[in-house]
């Protein structure tokens, strides 16, 4: 990016990549073994590594918030040399309480190694693996002539202290599912922990059946990575219309009771429960090979004949122009499809992904696609611009119509479509999968206004919502 970095921090004890990488991947910096020849920095920072706030976190984020290139040179060592693998991961999981409780943690980039933790992948090189019967626990060694890692992703479970008390659950899996149904008949009073997608559903469908429901997420909105804070307000109105509980900016502590919850405790309350379920997140479920799993274009890992998709991978995110972790099945689908095309030879390429999303809470139709224009300026060097419309989606003359509101995020400099959302009393959520061939076929505000889509009084405007949305930014 450039002729030379800003700021180049130095570790100065080598540490390993993956380590590097969950402490700073949510950054726009670089990672690098060397600097390439000829390229000096302008400046030079040398860090500890020790476990210190102030080297971790505030430096290299001031730095970024301030503009700068961060480049962190991390000297490419094999971690089995410095830490064994089961101290590496317990170390990677302290980081992250120690550090990074209060935040979206940077994803773990994992290079692709054997783990002594799970003796399950013992060498990539000669295609062999230990597998284990989980019914005998009979260990035998199998090979391969292709692998493929589809090992997805699990809820993230902080420590919290009281976390083994009987009624606190996971939703991730149709058992999961199940358990919770069980478990809520008895439940008088739900706290679900987590307000992203899962954790609003559920909260939905807890007030439906009778209980008294609270929703409790760190951040100050529900639903912050997908939508923007106008359209959240909505959404947050329809549940305290309904009676939930909506708390926001308030960390979990701990729970208690004796043998069963009886109640959560967050920074600033305390709030009952019978029954609680764990929806703060997912990470990729890859002790095998420590880290989600980058991949190129093919779906190819860093091993030969080595393949990975879906959850437990990074993925291309085309409104960054960046990888990160999203894990969504509409990823997962298409991924495992590419492994089958591409498994004898490459031949179908991945095009990336907008994480286009939708939801329907109570008479809401919500969906998103892109960057919201929150993420947009947190997360990426765009001149970020938006645009949003109030408007009705079919003609007044119609015996009924109904209002939507839909926002655009766009780059002011090239012009460029970045994302959007809608949220409507009627299902418009298609506008979005539009929306989203837009991104990534990288159009401008301008070919979005002038773009045809059909007419008809029953369904549309002569100018369709893209268009007057796009319109507005002219």
């Amino acid at each position: 990016k450039g002729d030379s970095p800003d700021i180049l921090v130095m570790t100065a004890t080598p540490i390993p990549r993956t380590l590097a990488l969950i402490l700073y991947g949510d950054l726009d910096i670089s990672i690098i073994d060397e600097l390439p020849p000829g390229r000096q920095p302008i400046e030079t920072i040398a860090i500890e590594h020790k476990r210190r706030k102030e080297a971790y976190e505030n430096l290299v984020r001031d730095e970024v918030e301030k503009g700068r290139q961060v480049y962190v040179v991390c000297p490419l060592v094999e971690e089995s040399e410095k830490i064994e693998a089961t101290a590496a991961s317990e170390l990677v999981e302290e980081l992250k309480r120690e550090f990074f409780s209060d935040l979206r943690v940077g994803l773990l980039h994992g290079k692709m190694r054997p783990s002594e933790k799970d003796a399950v992948m013992d060498d990539f090189k000669n295609k062999k693996l230990s597998v284990k019967n989980l019914l005998t626990n009979e260990v035998f060694e199998d090979n391969y002539d292709k692998l493929v890692l589809t090992l997805g992703s699990w809820p993230i479970v902080p420590k919290f202290e009281g976390g083994t008390l009987d009624n606190i659950v996971l939703c991730k899996n149709y058992n999961h599912a199940l358990n919770i149904i069980e478990k809520s008949k008895d439940a008088k009073n739900v706290v679900v922990i987590g307000a992203g997608y899962i954790g609003v559903e559920l909260a939905e469908a807890f007030e439906m059946q009778g209980k008294n429901t609270t929703l409790i997420d760190a951040e100050n909105r529900i639903m912050a990575k997908y939508l923007d804070k106008e359209f959240t307000d909505i959404a947050e109105t329809e549940f305290k219309n309904k009676g939930v509980n909506i708390v926001l900016g308030q960390k979990v502590q701990k729970f208690e009771g004796t043998d069963t919850v009886k109640k959560v405790i967050t920074d600033k309350g305390e709030y009952n429960a019978d029954l609680v379920v764990l929806c703060i997140g997912f990470a990729p479920n890859t002790k095998l090979v420590n880290g989600a799993i980058i991949i190129d274009e093919y779906m190819r890992t860093s091993e030969e004949d080595v393949f990975a998709a879906g959850d437990c991978c990074v993925v291309k995110y085309n409104p960054a122009k960046d990888t990160r972790y999203i894990p969504l099945a509409t990823n997962a689908v298409r991924m495992g499809t590419l492994v089958g095309k591409n498994l004898i030879k490459p031949t179908l390429k991945y095009m990336g992904t907008q994480g286009t999303s939708g939801i329907k809470i109570y008479n809401k139709c919500i969906a998103s696609t892109g960057l919201t224009e929150e993420v947009a300026k947190n997360t990426t060097n765009y001149n970020v611009g938006s645009v949003t419309i109030d408007e009705n989606y079919r003609p007044e003359f119609m015996p009924t119509f109904e209002e939507a509101k839909v926002k655009l995020v766009f780059d002011k400099d090239s012009r460029k479509i970045l994302g959007g959302q809608i949220i409507s009393n009627i299902d418009l959520t298609q506008y979005m999968n539009t929306l989203s061939v837009v991104i990534q076929n990288e159009m401008t505000i301008e070919e979005l206004a002038m773009t045809d889509f059909f007419f008809q009084p029953h369904f549309n405007k002569p100018w369709s919502l893209l268009n007057a949305v796009a319109l507005k930014a002219l």
